[in-house]
């Protein structure tokens, strides 16, 4: 399984996406929501906050994990950084690859999968991360 890559996933962003989850998300920050107050602090327009961008990282994965792991995986670790911002009008798009693969011995028990993820704009890398799942019994 180390090695493997993951299908790549697309997400067009648009203000009402962007807005939207850093709602639900309960970030209220101006720069999420306002265009005029963002590009008042230097930025080119709202963009999207890092709760949002982490919860499409642990969607990616787990949409795949689904199919690879089954149904009874648990995320236990999500850490990342964040590059380019992303801005509306621009799509967001995620690719993996497996770096650790630690079943059991008697591979009976399905154990810790460690992938990379990177999440690409136009302007660069918006997201790096490491995502470690362990899937569930057997």
């Amino acid at each position: 399984m180390i090695g493997t890559a993951l299908p790549a996933w697309s997400l067009p962003l648009t203000p009402t996406l962007i807005v939207s989850t850093a709602i639900a998300t309960r970030d209220f920050q101006d720069v999420h929501h306002d265009r005029d107050l963002a590009q008042g602090h230097g930025s080119k327009d709202i963009f999207m906050n890092i709760l949002t961008t982490t919860g499409y990282v642990q969607k990616y994965v787990g949409d795949w994990a689904r199919g690879a792991v089954g149904p009874d995986f648990r995320i236990t670790s999500c850490g990342l950084r964040l590059g380019a911002p992303a801005y509306p009008y621009d799509t967001l798009t995620f690719s993996g690859t497996v770096v650790e693969n630690s079943d059991d011995a008697a591979g009976r028990q399905p154990g810790t999968i460690t992938i990379d993820v990177l999440g690409l704009v136009s302007l660069g890398n918006h997201v790096n991360a490491k995502v470690t799942l362990v899937g569930g019994s057997a």
